[in-house]
């Protein structure tokens, strides 16, 4: 069996999670949904199928300490730092390059470090079939998440021909759409065609290789000037001299939707990005009145709100609705649930602040 690794993308912000989620402590280092970080739970659903020495972690300087905290079963040298963020294809791409030092013919998943997964053991199904079939043909392969719902966050996946009839079913995709219009989505979701794309993939070394070499030349070139310089010396000295002069771009741009060999597997275990404080209602209990509290919070003639303390802090909302209320020791967020999108907007008035930026 080809051997297999997965490697964790665990550089994002999780900004609209402010102001509990900080450039230093962002969402997936979070128990966001859970009792443990999201990270360490991707990391636990992913041991059965891959050794700890097989899984790699790409995270940024500030993150470090707290995603070594959260990985600690892992070895030092898995976690690797980006000098600078650049999207997800350059990350693919610097992963590939780790991937490859180890075992060149290796075949891999990315896999985000902030989903929730209710159904542990049918996502380790559908990943391991995507092992298998990425293992064994030159194919580029994803898992799609089957809708529930009209969603105009996620791109979407059209579904086409059977490639393996399983089980699980594994088929060929036919194309990638961005983020749609409600129209769009309402169709699609009708249509029964489509995928959610929550951004897992699987593949072989040599074959995502070959799909950035002819689809992003320009990354792949500089892929090659990075590979050179790791072999040469420091890895860290290489990728802050190189890597910030890599293309920014996603890999659904650089890649998948120009690709014509990329299999779908269809999957209902449980999904949710957890992308805004409103879709913690999903995953925790509610009071008679539709309050989800967290901490030493209470709601007195209140409905549908969302309250979290910390550290012991009392936090106390009286004769409001559809709120989100978050207290932490230096920050509290009041905020109307239907403006969840818009903290981003106050994120920007800190950065823009010399005295507050330190709360970012």
């Amino acid at each position: 069996m080809t051997e297999r690794f997965v490697v964790i993308m665990a550089g994002g912000r999780g900004e609209r999670f402010w102001p509990q989620s900080r450039l230093h402590k962002p969402k997936h280092l979070l128990p966001i949904v859970g009792r443990d970080p999201m990270l360490s739970q991707t990391i636990a659903r992913v041991l059965p199928l891959v050794p700890a020495k097989n899984i790699l972690i790409i995270t940024t300087r500030q993150q470090l300490a707290e995603v070594r905290k959260a990985s600690a079963g892992l070895p030092r040298r898995n976690l690797i730092v980006e000098p600078v963020g650049r999207d997800t294809a350059p990350a693919v791409g610097l992963a590939m390059l780790l991937v490859k030092q180890r075992n060149p013919e290796a075949v891999f998943a990315v896999l985000p470090a902030d989903h929730v997964i209710q159904d542990e053991a049918g996502f380790r199904t559908l990943l391991d079939a995507a092992f298998q079939a990425a293992g064994s043909a030159d194919e580029l392969v994803t898992l799609g998440i089957e809708p529930t719902e009209p969603a105009t966050g996620f791109g979407y996946i059209e579904r086409g021909k059977v490639w393996h009839s399983g089980p699980p079913a594994v088929l060929r995709a036919r194309r990638f759409v961005e983020k749609p219009s409600l129209a769009k989505a309402r169709a699609y979701l009708a249509s029964g065609r489509f995928c959610w794309n929550a951004g897992m993939f699987v593949w072989r070394v040599p074959v995502i290789a070959a799909a950035l070499r002819a689809h992003a030349p320009g990354l792949h070139a500089g892929l090659l000037g990075l590979e050179k310089a790791l072999r040469r010396g420091s890895p860290d000295r290489a990728l802050a001299r190189l890597y910030p002069a890599l293309p920014r771009i996603s890999i659904d741009y650089a890649v998948m939707e120009k690709s014509r060999n990329v299999l779908v597997l269809p999957a209902r275990f449980g999904w949710d990005d957890v992308g805004s404080w409103p879709a913690v209602e999903r995953h925790h209990g509610k009071d008679a009145d539709g309050n989800v509290l967290r901490g030493r919070a209470i709601v007195e003639g209140g409905r549908n709100n969302i309250v979290v303390s910390a550290d012991g802090h009392i936090t106390a909302v009286l004769g409001l609705d559809d709120l989100i209320v978050v207290h932490t020791p230096d920050a509290t967020l009041v905020c109307p649930k239907d403006r969840a999108q818009d903290i981003k907007l106050l994120l920007l008035r800190l950065a823009a602040d010399p005295a507050l930026k330190q709360h970012l």
